[in-house]
């Protein structure tokens, strides 16, 4: 039965709606199980009802009319259950509802499993027969199987507002995306969707002004192409046989008028962007090629698709000067680049939503220090068709609003322009002292990697930099910059911020940060070769990055070094002795520098269990609470699947937070947090009462947490710490914490970035 799921699986991918998908579930169910029956019954989130949606074997036309309420019928049964149902007599079931006129009443076997989709109940596949016998455990488990596959395709159709369109004369209503609020504030724009260079998966759906032109224009894209194929076939010819090499006629017959290029003029004189017509035209070729038997025509969905790209890859070079981008351009894609973010003119755009990510993702990270709205991990977002809608970006709790009401527009434009009040308000805390009511200082500090933010933060009142990302000027060569490169962007940073302390990080690479001149290709990269790991293998890399930053350092010596992803003391011990060597050398060159404090980043679980040792070796430690939450949890940060488990207010988190701030302290060394907690006001009242330092955080986030911070006193908040370390669970946590605020006064508009 694996072949046959694959089939239908792959046939519902290809559907061009809902009604066409689940007719494609009715009917090859029937044909793979030798059924008589198949049906479909989808929940309506609005009556509250399991809609008789689509059959093979029962009478269709009453498909969209019959429903029955949550509690009618072994369908209802199925879906309260959440498990399968198998009967061998239906009939005989105390829960048996004769649903009128659909004309099951000859049909007595019956199994419905349910269609489940993040944890919610989307409706329920049902087989009968006239004949009774009970469904064999294979059957069962293929129709359960069949369900789980399902599920993201009707999750998808739910998401859109299209499966229950009975009665809306053809208007389309509001649609309502749930994704993760990446960073807070609220947005209210128009939608330009943008998508990866040659992904023609992720072209979005666009109408064209002007048919002729963008037929013309597709031609001349057609022949550049072709072009292309000839100049590759002349190249290849030497090193061919004649055979293998009329694979490259194959190419040119395929992109011929008459074929597929004939396919995407149609319907662009349709009224569909070159773009769009060409995506959808070779993604069906890609589908029927993968759906055959045969292994060799399988083979050729991967020539069809290498054609679509190289096309694509024309139309979006020619394309990408004459975008348009609205006044209030909400950018959305399946996964955001900042080239995307830097290619909108300034002041344009308002809010950001990407099908991939969480809130520690490093879109999420950049937005907040841009202080752009943002909402990240909404997969069920059909991003391609949302071009030019009028949305609002919720980023405080992740919600996006495709085409809302007019009421509904307005009452977010009143807590948008409250919100900006308020944030307007704070920047006046500029100049005064982070304390708390009785006293207490709390240094705040900024995180960073441009020196476009020098200006901003200094204005934000950061007494220094928390952490430095060194690794956002080698992302932005083709090459590993030199010595002397790094050593004019270091000096640059510690000149713009002195006398206060910058804290630049070794090179921190690997996981999710990659080198595009320097691949690292793993498996399980967040368990593999990063960080402080890549560098000690590549001493001349590490050596050639901290003689820069000593030498950038003379004469100022307010620098501080931090080394990323120590899991032990050897490392520790090796880059300190690779860091004295390299302070050595530069004094026997005739240089001065000072040598720095030097601290350890603690970010896996191992550190904070030899946080004390580690504490003693070295003059301060700071968490960086991203990745350590990511290794307690086992929960991959960017991985919207899971990011519903990723707390950062979950009690092992808080824990290892106060166990690391208890072991610096008992070593009489400094502790600081450079991680997106610092950047929570209620964690912020937290980490102050565990007795952190230092809070590093984003430019953005600095007024919000000295405001908070502000007021309350040091007995307050420890009460809040003491309270909330006898929890047990994350989301009372966060109760708890938002019910504090409001007791110490904190604006509501102080919600917190990391929603749980």
């Amino acid at each position: 039965m694996l072949d046959s799921l694959r089939r239908i699986v792959q046939e519902v991918n290809s559907a061009p709606n809902l009604d066409a998908a689940l007719d494609v579930i009715v009917g090859r169910v029937c044909e793979v199980m030798g059924t008589e029956v198949c049906t479909v019954y989808l929940h309506d989130p609005v009556t509250d009802r399991y809609v008789f949606m689509a059959t093979e074997g029962l009478n269709k036309e009453q498909a969209g009319k019959v429903s029955l309420s949550r509690d009618e019928g072994l369908v209802a049964q199925v879906a309260k259950r959440e498990e399968p149902l198998n009967l061998e007599a239906a009939e005989q079931h105390p829960s048996f509802f004769l649903v009128p006129g659909i004309g099951e009443e000859a049909f007595s076997s019956f199994l419905g499993v349910p269609i489940i989709h993040r944890r919610r109940v989307l409706g329920v596949l049902v087989v009968q027969q006239k004949q009774r016998r009970r469904f064999d455990e294979s059957e069962e488990a293929f129709m359960v199987t069949l369900s789980a596959q399902l599920a993201a395709v009707i999750a998808h159709a739910e998401a859109t507002g299209v499966m229950f369109q009975v009665g809306v004369g053809g208007v389309r209503g509001t649609a309502t995306f749930h994704g993760i609020a990446g960073a807070p504030g609220i947005a209210i724009g128009e939608c330009l969707v943008v998508s990866q260079t040659a992904d023609l998966s992720t072209v979005p759906s666009r109408s064209c002004a002007d048919p002729d032109a963008e037929v013309r224009f597709f031609q001349q894209c057609l022949s550049h192409v072709r072009e292309d194929i000839r100049g590759l076939a002349k190249v290849m010819a030497p090193q061919l046989r004649p055979e293998e090499n009329a694979l490259f006629d194959v190419y040119l017959s395929m992109l011929d008028d008459n074929a597929l290029g004939q396919e995407v003029i149609v319907r662009i004189r349709d009224g569909e962007w070159a773009q769009g017509a060409l995506s959808q035209v070779m993604m069906e070729h890609v589908r029927t090629f993968e759906r055959f038997e045969d292994s060799y025509l399988r083979e050729r969905a991967v020539d069809v698709k290498d054609l679509g790209r190289r096309l694509l890859t024309y139309l979006q070079e020619a394309a990408i000067d004459d975008r348009e981008y609205p006044d209030q351009t909400v950018l959305v894609g399946e996964e955001l680049t900042a080239s995307m973010l830097a290619e909108v003119p300034e002041g344009r755009l308002v809010g950001l939503v990407s099908v991939r990510g969480s809130v520690n993702s490093h879109l999420s990270i950049m937005a907040r220090a841009l202080g752009i709205p943002t909402v990240v991990g909404a997969v069920d977002m059909p991003f391609t068709r949302l071009d030019h809608e009028k949305v609002i970006v919720d980023g405080f709790s992740g919600d996006v609003i495709c085409n809302p009401a007019p009421e509904l527009s307005q009452q977010y434009a009143a807590l948008r322009d409250q919100e900006r009040q308020f944030s307007a308000d704070l920047e006046a805390l500029g100049g005064d002292p982070c304390e708390t009511t009785d006293g207490h200082r709390v240094t705040l500090m900024v995180n960073t990697g441009l020196i476009s933010d020098v200006g901003h933060s200094l204005k934000q009142g950061a007494e220094g930099v928390g952490l430095y990302r060194t690794e956002i000027p080698f992302l932005m060569r083709d090459r590993f910059p030199s010595e002397e490169e790094q050593r004019r962007i270091y000096r640059e940073q510690l000149e713009a911020f002195h006398p206060l302390p910058v804290t630049m990080r070794t090179l921190d690479i690997g996981g999710d940060k990659a080198l595009p001149y320097f691949p690292i290709v793993e498996d399980n990269p967040f368990l593999g070769w990063r960080g402080i790991r890549v560098t000690l293998d590549h001493p001349e890399i590490y050596l050639a990055q901290v003689r820069a930053m000593m030498k950038s350092s003379e004469g100022l010596d307010n620098l501080r070094v931090m080394l990323p992803m120590i899991s032990n003391t050897a490392e520790l011990e090796e880059g300190l002795q690779l860091l004295y060597r390299a302070h050595n050398e530069l004094l026997d060159e005739g240089f001065k520098p000072a040598v720095p404090l030097v601290g350890v980043m603690v970010e896996v679980p191992s550190a904070v269990y030899q946080a004390r040792e580690l504490a003693r070796q070295v003059d301060f430690l700071s968490v960086g609470s991203n990745d350590l939450t990511q290794y307690l949890l086992a929960v991959d940060r960017n991985n919207p699947r899971v990011a519903d488990l990723y707390h950062s207010y979950h009690p092992a988190v808080l824990h290892a937070l106060k166990q690391v701030a208890d072991a610096a302290h008992a070593e009489g060394k400094p502790v600081s947090i450079c991680g997106e907690l610092a950047s929570d006001p209620g964690a912020a009242l937290m980490l102050m009462a565990m007795g952190y330092d230092v809070l590093s955080m984003g430019v953005n986030s600095l007024s919000r947490s000295k405001y908070v911070i502000r007021q309350v006193s040091t007995a307050q908040a420890r009460q809040l710490l003491d309270r909330v370390l006898e929890l047990h669970s994350a989301r009372h946590i966060q109760q708890v914490v938002d019910e504090a605020l409001r007791d110490f006064g904190v604006s509501p508009m102080l919600r917190p970035a990391v929603v749980l």
